[in-house]
């Protein structure tokens, strides 16, 4: 059985044309993500930390990062006031 990299495996995938509008719609969300993710961690606060500092709990915030939840605004608003941020959103047509 012959094997391939996981980039030439994404590579055949995106040529599916549900995969790829699938596959874009996730990437704004990734890209939220990681920021949020690398603040926190250039802040030098725990999950828990930032957890307390936001009034929820460590495992809203675990579920945040690892793509696990659909974040309210309210969610997203508190997150970033806790990471001393700020989140802009822009429609493009």
């Amino acid at each position: 059985m012959a094997y391939i990299s996981f980039e030439d495996h994404k590579k055949q995938l995106l040529k599916d044309p549900e995969f790829k509008k699938a596959y874009d719609e996730l990437e704004s969300e990734d890209v939220l993500i990681r920021c949020m993710l690398n603040q926190r961690i250039e802040n030098g606060l725990t999950q828990a930390k930032l957890a307390k500092k936001m009034g929820t709990k460590q495992s809203a915030i675990s579920r945040f990062e690892a793509g696990n939840s659909n974040p309210t605004m309210a969610f997203l608003y508190k997150l970033a006031d806790a990471l001393d941020v700020k989140i802009k959103f822009s429609i493009s047509g």
